[in-house]
C-alpha cells in the first residue's frame, strides 16, 4: 500500500462530500479542489548582496520540501540599483503529494506559532477562488533553524483552487481546516 498524505485523504474523504452536499453539484468533477500552492520570497537586499538569494533559497527549499528557484529582473529600475536579469527573490511551486505536506504542515504547527495569532484573514480572495496570505516571519516554520537566521524574512502563500467564486474557496479552505477569522470578531 502506497503512502497517501493526511490532507488528501481528509479531501478524499470528507470535505467533497460536505461542500457536494452544500452547493448542491451535478457532478462529483465539479467539486472545486486545491491544485497548486505557490510560495514567494522577494528578497530586497538582493541588489546588493548576492549571497542573499543562496541563503532564500536554502530556506525556502527547507521549509516547501522542493527545490527553490531564483526570479529574475524582468526591467531595469535606476532609483533601486536594479538591472533586468538580476536575481531579486526565491519562488517554488507544490502540487500533488508535497502541496498536500506542505499544507499540513502550515495549518498543523507553523500558524499555531504565530505570536497573538487569531485566525488568517478571509478577506485575501483575488475573486477567481484563489486565495493569498503573507507570513511575516519564515522562521514559523519548523525546519528553519533559529542559529542559522541571519535576517527574519516574510513570505506571501498562494492557494490556487479550481473553485469558481470566492464563496466555494472560503468554504474548501475552511473545510480543509484553515483558521480563518470568526466573521463575528470583526463586527
Amino acid at each position: 500500500m502506497s503512502y497517501v498524505p493526511r490532507f488528501k485523504k481528509k479531501y478524499e474523504e470528507e470535505v467533497k462530500g460536505k461542500l457536494m452536499e452544500k452547493f448542491q453539484y451535478s457532478s462529483i468533477m465539479q467539486v472545486p479542489k486545491i491544485e497548486k500552492i505557490c510560495i514567494n520570497q522577494g528578497v530586497g537586499g538582493a541588489t546588493s548582496d548576492k549571497k542573499l538569494i543562496d541563503t532564500a533559497m536554502k530556506e525556502i527549499t527547507a521549509i516547501a520540501g522542493q527545490k527553490a528557484v531564483s526570479v529574475k529582473a524582468k526591467k531595469s529600475v535606476s532609483n533601486f540599483k536594479l538591472r533586468e536579469g538580476m536575481p531579486i527573490g526565491v519562488r517554488v511551486t507544490l502540487r500533488g503529494t508535497q502541496m498536500y505536506e506542505f499544507m499540513d504542515r502550515l495549518i498543523s504547527i507553523a500558524l499555531p506559532r504565530v505570536r497573538d495569532f487569531r485566525g488568517i484573514n478571509d478577506k485575501s480572495f483575488d475573486g477567481r477562488g484563489n486565495y493569498t496570505m503573507g507570513i511575516k516571519e519564515h522562521i514559523i516554520f519548523p525546519e528553519i533553524d533559529l542559529d542559522k537566521v541571519s535576517k527574519i524574512t516574510g513570505m506571501d502563500i498562494t492557494f490556487v483552487t479550481s473553485a469558481q467564486t470566492d464563496a466555494e474557496a472560503l468554504a474548501l479552505l475552511t473545510e480543509m481546516g484553515m483558521p480563518f477569522k470568526n466573521r463575528q470578531q470583526n463586527n
